[in-house]
């Protein structure tokens, strides 16, 4: 039977709750960047300058050197811009590596009597992240005065990096972003279709929502070789990403023809977009209802899908992954596995913060299995991550927690995402 929330002033699904932060707090780092002035490697003298940007191009950005002070376990890792005569300031953001409130901080240096612009960090040899790039080329306020006013029009003057090919489609923008991986990072080669593995389908479908209201998107992942058994089933939010964008299909091949996962279903129903996100995924009963109610009995109409919740994961990252552990504890009947990046555990109901760890306290244990992972550099987001991990331990619930060497970063969920499924599902 399904375990109660519960009862709360709950908000209402057209609005977020009145007052409610839409975005985490705004804290300082807990320690300053480890920036670096010497960068990875040797910036030339004014006469070489043609010279090494052609190196450059050839080898791509950011520049990755080994770190003198740092061992054998860091590195300096240096990001660069070819400015123009015009240009006043380069603003580098590495997911997560940056501080709100210091925003000069993440500043590039133009070397004097040059185009070339530069900016080093201190890094552990694991991390990896994806990256934006602002450039003020003099047709904005002036930088000196670094008003926030400066820095939110600089924030609308992203570029592209001309030197990094490795990108990611970009979440809501159409452009993509660029992202660098130092030499001990997980390797994402399961995202990549191999030549001679069986290919599931990606079919992308229209679900008429009574819940939610209106029309929405589902893409319906099925396995090769289906047979007339029950499927394990994958609910993963934020679908219109995860499918045709980042491409999950392939790594569902890749991981049941290597059989680290059964033939398994996935349903990836859209957030829509930023506005909806906001309201719906967000501690929402109409939209555990949705899921249970509506999406699962509709796709089970067209896959054979399990109806056994120890077969059954909800996952998602962000305010997906709040959505994800909130549907797991309201439906534990249907999800018997919660498969949770970074998700937003600090939001709250009404006036409550951090609402969905004090339910969970409230609640006895079920089944239901949590894995939980967090970058190390997400310093808002942790202290609510970890609370969380120790009030589901203390519930005496199966729990697996771990921290990654990055941000909220697509790029870190999706090896998370893929280490998940098969902690999960790789045994059933």
């Amino acid at each position: 039977m399904p375990v109660s929330v519960p009862p709360v002033s709950a908000p209402s699904v057209s609005a977020p709750p009145e007052g409610a932060p839409r975005h985490p707090p705004r804290l300082p780092r807990p320690t300053p960047l480890p920036r670096l002035t010497a960068p990875a490697r040797p910036l030339p003298a004014p006469d070489g300058v043609a010279e090494f940007w052609a190196r450059v191009r050839q080898q791509g950005t950011p520049l990755v050197g080994p770190d003198p002070e740092g061992g054998a376990d860091h590195r300096a890792v240096t990001w660069l811009w070819r400015g123009t005569p015009a240009t006043r300031a380069v603003q580098v953001l590495p997911n997560k590596l940056g501080d709100p409130r210091d925003p000069a901080g993440n500043l590039m240096a133009r070397l004097p009597g040059t185009d070339v612009w530069h900016w080093t960090l201190r890094l552990r040899h694991d991390w990896r992240g994806t990256y934006d790039l602002y450039v003020d080329e003099g047709d904005g306020p002036a930088p000196g005065t670094g008003t926030p006013e400066y820095w939110r029009w600089l924030r609308t003057r992203r570029r592209t990096d001309p030197f990094n090919a490795r990108t990611l489609p970009h979440r809501w923008e159409p452009e993509p972003v660029p992202y660098a991986e130092l030499p001990a990072a997980p390797k994402t080669a399961d995202w990549t279709p191999r030549p001679g593995v069986p290919q599931g389908t990606l079919t992308d479908h229209e679900l008429t929502s009574t819940r939610l209201g209106g029309t929405r998107r589902v893409w319906l992942y099925a396995p090769p070789h289906r047979t007339p058994e029950p499927l394990p089933v994958l609910v993963l939010l934020d679908g219109e990403h995860w499918g045709p964008r980042l491409g999950l299909g392939h790594l569902l091949d890749n991981l049941i023809a290597d059989g680290r996962l059964p033939p398994v279903a996935a349903v990836l129903p859209e957030a829509v977009d930023e506005a909806t996100r906001w309201v719906e995924l967000s501690c929402r009963p109409e939209y555990v209802a949705f899921l249970t109610g509506e999406l699962l009995p509709w796709a089970a109409g067209r896959l054979p899908l399990t109806d056994d919740p120890a077969r059954t994961v909800v996952a998602g990252q962000s305010l997906g992954g709040l959505t994800a552990a909130y549907a797991a504890v309201a439906a534990p009947h249907r999800f018997g596995n919660v498969l949770v990046q970074s998700g937003s555990f600090w939001w709250p109901v009404g006036p409550d913060p951090e609402w969905l760890t004090r339910a969970i306290g409230a609640l006895p244990p079920t089944p239901v299995r949590f894995r939980l992972s967090f970058g190390e550099q997400e310093w808002v987001a942790l202290p609510a991550a970890r609370r969380l991990r120790d009030a589901l331990a203390a519930g005496h619930r199966h729990v697996s927690y771990r921290e990654f060497n990055g941000g909220h970063d697509y790029l870190c969920w999706r090896t998370e995402l893929s280490d998940g499924l098969v902690e999960l599902l790789g045994g059933r």
